[in-house]
């Protein structure tokens, strides 16, 4: 999508709103003993007091209204009967449409008590995703991202998951420009314009480098095991940098 009109961003503001607002209602709910079902429960029942339909449902017939990973998964796992305990790092990924905007977000939480280096990662993990939202302006080319990003997580030893990546977004759960890498592709030349709606979302790991399939047709797990987490926002690129709509 991109954004031309004021109405449109104040319409994708909203979208943006309320998948920020549910998904740390659920961050703020996970306590141990409770379901996957119970907890993406509790982010169903809050989209529809909004009028917001969940994305991953309504676009691929995704069995749940949010996706939940429990580590070692990292991406697209099944709300179901799997019982959260302390220590847990749970990634919830929230994305919903309202009146046809769609916004995405997405953030990692780890369940008390947390080891030091889990709650190192997590803090990374943020700085990561901002040092990605920090290099994007119009006019600018989108491998600049991948080239921050990339940046920081070297810097600071970790590995980036090379095989999930952030899109477009904002008129359908996926869009063009789709795959934009968070790690350096000096071979991609596109540019970022002027109104683009995109996310951005790291997956920053102690050690993991892809992203492997389990055993369902969802669920995404890090190769090797190693702790990862991921922090994506939905933001429209201005002239003066990104507008961030996915805030709580």
């Amino acid at each position: 999508m991109t954004i031309e009109r004021h109405e449109q961003l104040e319409k994708l503001k909203r979208a943006g709103r309320v998948v920020a607002a549910t998904m740390q209602a659920m961050a703020k709910a996970m306590e141990p003993g409770m379901t996957t079902r119970e907890l993406d429960g509790i982010g169903r029942a809050l989209l529809e007091k909004e009028g917001a339909r969940p994305a991953p449902e309504s676009t691929y017939g995704f069995p749940g209204a949010t996706c939940i990973s429990v580590s070692p998964a990292v991406a697209h796992g099944i709300p179901g009967e799997q019982v959260l305990k302390a220590g847990d790092l749970v990634n919830i990924d929230m994305s919903a449409d309202i009146d046809g905007f769609f916004a995405d977000t997405g953030g990692s939480f780890a369940m008390p008590p947390v080891q030091e280096k889990i709650e190192r990662l997590c803090r990374d993990g943020k700085r990561a995703m901002w040092t990605g939202i920090k290099a994007v302006k119009a006019g600018g080319r989108l491998n600049e991202i991948g080239r921050a990003v990339q940046s920081f997580a070297d810097k600071n030893r970790y590995t980036l998951i090379r095989n999930l990546a952030s899109h477009g977004v904002g008129g359908a759960l996926h869009e063009e420009p789709g795959h934009i890498p968070t790690w350096y592709e000096p071979g991609d030349r596109r540019r970022i314009h002027d109104g683009l709606v995109f996310t951005i979302e790291p997956f920053l790991s102690t050690g993991s480098l892809l992203a492997i399939e389990g055993g369902d047709p969802w669920t995404l797990f890090a190769n090797g095991g190693h702790a990862t987490v991921q922090y994506e926002h939905t933001l429209v690129a201005t002239k003066r940098g990104a507008v961030v709509v996915t805030m709580a």
